[in-house]
């Protein structure tokens, strides 16, 4: 599917990254993109951005865990934007906290932000697209998806529930006309983040990484952009996606 009309990529989750690139993508794509995130106005360069390119986008605020907040979006939406025809859930909550010192709390919120609104936006985004027989959701896992590392206990179980909640929604509504797709980042992302974590861990003197190392966000939203236009009778669940130098 590529979009016409006023058709609707959403993406939950809409940082500067990951979020940024897929709108871009989506947009040169002929949707229309919402990029939703806490702040809007913190989208708002993203969404000059499009425009700037003869591009369709609109930010709005968000809190993910807020389920009502969430159906409110997706309400809005379909009535002042257009149909989602893509939902991407980008949210993050990247945390590394040594398990003897990860409070009950921190454990929870790092779990609401990144499994529990996952299954919120996934569930509206179906609602919305049952009743026209097709549609993508898609969520961004993490190599915690697939195994724990010491220090991301909570992150870990959040990602592997965001997986689990991925895989029963593409077995729920697969058949129905809703491509669900789960992409494993496995590797780190070349994005401003990524370069001020490994600043701190390394010294503001360390050697750049070695080139190719890190995955491009714009290599992300063509692998999500090439999820999306699959036909119904080849659909990719699950995809990896690593650094060449990445070990696995």
């Amino acid at each position: 599917m590529t979009g016409a009309g006023n058709s609707v990529a959403l993406i939950v989750g809409a940082g500067d990254a990951i979020g940024a690139a897929v709108g871009r993508r989506f947009a040169a794509g002929g949707y229309t993109v919402c990029l939703a995130r806490r702040s809007a106005e913190k989208a708002a360069p993203h969404v000059e951005q499009i425009a700037g390119t003869g591009g369709r986008a609109r930010a709005f605020s968000l809190d993910a865990r807020d389920e009502a907040a969430v159906a409110a979006l997706f309400e809005r939406i379909e009535n002042e934007v257009g149909p989602v025809e893509v939902c991407l859930f980008n949210a993050g909550a990247n945390t590394r906290m040594p398990a003897l010192e990860t409070s009950a709390r921190l454990h929870e919120q790092v779990w609401r932000l990144a499994c529990h609104a996952g299954f919120l936006t996934g569930r509206e985004a179906v609602r919305h697209m049952l009743p026209r027989g097709r549609g993508t959701l898609l969520f961004t896992g993490a190599t915690a998806s697939l195994r724990g590392g010491a220090g991301y206990a909570a992150f870990a179980a959040a990602k592997a529930g965001l997986r689990a909640t991925a895989q029963s929604l593409a077995r729920e509504f697969g058949s129905r006309g809703i491509h669900v797709a789960h992409l494993l980042i496995d590797g780190g992302v070349d994005s401003p983040a990524i370069h001020a974590r490994r600043r701190a861990r390394l010294g503001p003197d360390a050697p750049p990484p070695e080139p190719g190392s890190l995955i491009a966000v714009d290599t992300v939203a063509a692998a999500y952009w090439m999820l999306h236009t699959q036909p119904r009778d080849g659909w990719t669940h699950e995809l990896d996606l690593r650094p060449a130098v990445e070990p696995w």
